[in-house]
């Protein structure tokens, strides 16, 4: 007899939803300043790295490799092409630095993972570098719990459809779960699936996203150990 649930795949973000990650973007930053602090403010040298970033971001992609670039590029800028050979050297230390840090799950996730492996289909759906997400999938020790993993450079509409479509499922039978509303739940919503919103503690500007979705199938909850609440609500 088929069942009669509505969920047949689960797919997570990964970044700020499965561990952690910007926590170490917001420490080299504070870094960053204080190598240029004879050069600008604080406040000045981050609004310039922004702008950077929002103009490298089609080119370099999202991640720490065009962090470091924009850096570089901010650092050059600021000083008028003058900045000390040691200070980009210490931005690229920087950069190996975080390319490097230890992957720290965040709360309940791995018991969540646990538990619904094998009762759905579960899919990790991620930006950034492929190298540097791969790295951090094998030493979070959760790869093996996930039936695929998808390394996209950007989140929209087709690409959750897309990517749906390809492990067997519809959109309205599929549930996204992640802490970016701009870029894991409105598409996702668009799409014709769930969404559950886990909130980071910090969000990136270029991730913000002002106003909260109104969609039926919009859910927000505090941690990753309250979503098989929500996967009971919904059926």
């Amino acid at each position: 007899m088929p069942s009669a649930r509505k969920i047949d795949l689960i797919a997570f973000d990964a970044d700020d939803t499965l561990w952690h990650n910007e926590h170490y973007f917001r420490l080299t930053e504070k870094r960053f300043t204080e190598l240029l602090a004879g050069y600008a403010e604080p406040e000045h040298l981050l609004d310039r790295l922004l702008q950077a970033e929002r103009r490298n971001i089609h080119q370099y992609g999202f991640g720490i490799k065009g962090f470091t670039l924009s850096m570089i590029e901010t650092a050059l800028t600021v000083t008028g092409n003058t900045v000390p050979s040691s200070v980009i050297a210490e931005i690229l230390k920087s950069g190996r630095d975080m390319l490097a840090h230890p992957v720290n799950p965040l709360p309940h996730v791995h018991e969540t993972l646990e538990d619904l492996a094998g009762r759905y289909q579960l899919v990790l759906i991620t930006k950034g570098d492929l190298f540097d997400q791969e790295r951090k999938l094998a030493q979070s020790g959760l790869g093996d719990l996930f039936d695929g993993v998808e390394i996209v450079s950007t989140k929209t509409v087709e690409t959750y459809r897309t990517i749906f479509t390809a492990m067997g499922a519809e959109p309205g039978a599929a549930v996204m779960v992640g802490n970016s509303l701009k870029s894991d739940i409105v598409p996702a919503l668009e799409a014709g699936a769930w969404a559950v919103h886990i909130p980071y503690e910090i969000t990136w500007a270029l991730e913000h996203h002002d106003e909260t979705p109104t969609d039926e199938k919009f859910r927000t909850i505090r941690d990753m150990g309250e979503l098989g609440g929500v996967l009971a609500e919904i059926g």
